[in-house]
């Protein structure tokens, strides 16, 4: 199966934020500005809210250049002693073809989605069942992480999760009302055959054909980054981000740096996964929303930290290119 993967040698960026050398994980900096969110082409779905398109202002921020990865996460745990939601529970969420466990630690099937199985002993360190590990998947994302995972990892680096609008305004790389971070096209090249993401091809839920490459988690450097130097901000894994969801919140949202509800139930996921196909599960685009409950894992499920803007801790990505061009 051959992985055909647009080649990138973008500018460095320089890790920053918290403390020094605990989170390896490079920040670029996004510059404000003004931006329209929301699903420009009526590709979404109406319990989503994903409309109405709807103009922001967005201060300038920092966000990881990756989702973070299974190395990062394992040296948060070794410095704090922290114990995944996961963990703790015993069990976590499986995609049906992907199990690696004996037939007594599977759990049961969803009903709603037969296709994820509860599988016990699976968890960060063990993506797909006690029969998985993660020894050759250092640079992949960590998975399995609950939200509030993703917070403990986030105050532990002097960093936080990004906000709904911050994510989406990123994820758009500078671009206008486009479907994807690079654009409308879902493949590239001279010939159409070139994959820009990590999703499901084949026929959902049955089979993968893997023709991306992977059948489940890509190193989080696989494709090209956006124009804001950040990889894969769509499909790989769901990222949550720090507003708890509500499909109504663009009616009546505030046009500078929005933030969502002050409570709920469910917290938001953005980028769709490894998982997403177009005949289920089409929100690998960048007004796509999801969201689950905070104490919700998954063998999909990770996230990307932000930071504050800092004038003098990064390189600013788009100027860089600006620059070298």
């Amino acid at each position: 199966m051959g992985l055909t993967v647009a080649p990138f040698a973008g500018p460095a960026t320089t890790p920053s934020g918290g403390v020094p050398g605990a989170d390896p994980t490079l920040l670029a900096a996004i510059p404000g500005g003004r931006a329209a969110l929301g699903d420009h082409f009526g590709d979404g779905y109406a319990g989503d809210g994903e409309g109405p398109v709807h103009e922001v202002q967005v201060s300038a921020f920092r966000l990881g250049t990756t989702t973070v990865t299974n190395a990062a996460f394992a040296t948060f745990v070794d410095a704090t002693g922290h114990r995944t939601t996961a963990e703790a529970e015993g069990y976590s969420a499986v995609f049906h073809t992907d199990v690696a466990a004996k037939v007594a630690d599977v759990l049961g099937y969803s009903p709603a989605t037969p296709w994820w199985v509860g599988v016990r002993g699976a968890d960060w360190r063990h993506p797909e069942g006690p029969r998985s590990g993660i020894e050759d998947r250092a640079d992949h994302p960590v998975v399995h992480v609950s939200h509030d995972d993703a917070l403990a990892y986030a105050r532990w680096a002097g960093r936080r999760l990004p906000t709904e609008a911050e994510w989406e305004y990123a994820a758009r790389g500078g671009l206008a009302g486009k479907r994807y971070p690079w654009g409308d096209e879902l493949m590239a090249g001279d010939t159409g055959e070139e994959w820009q993401v990590n999703i499901f091809q084949g026929s959902f839920p049955a089979t993968n054909t893997a023709a991306d490459g992977w059948t489940t988690t890509a190193p989080v450097t696989a494709y090209r980054p956006n124009g804001y130097g950040l990889h894969q901000m769509v499909g790989n894994v769901w990222e949550w981000c720090s507003d708890w969801f509500d499909p109504t919140a663009y009616d009546a949202r505030a046009t500078r740096d929005p933030r969502g509800p002050a409570s709920g139930t469910v917290r938001v996921m953005r980028g769709g996964s490894f998982l997403c196909h177009d005949s289920y599960c089409n929100r690998y685009r960048v007004a796509a929303r999801s969201a689950a409950p905070p104490d919700s894992t998954a063998s999909n499920l990770g996230f990307r930290c932000a930071a504050d803007s800092a004038t003098d801790a990064v390189t600013d990505v788009a100027t860089d290119k600006e620059n070298h061009a």
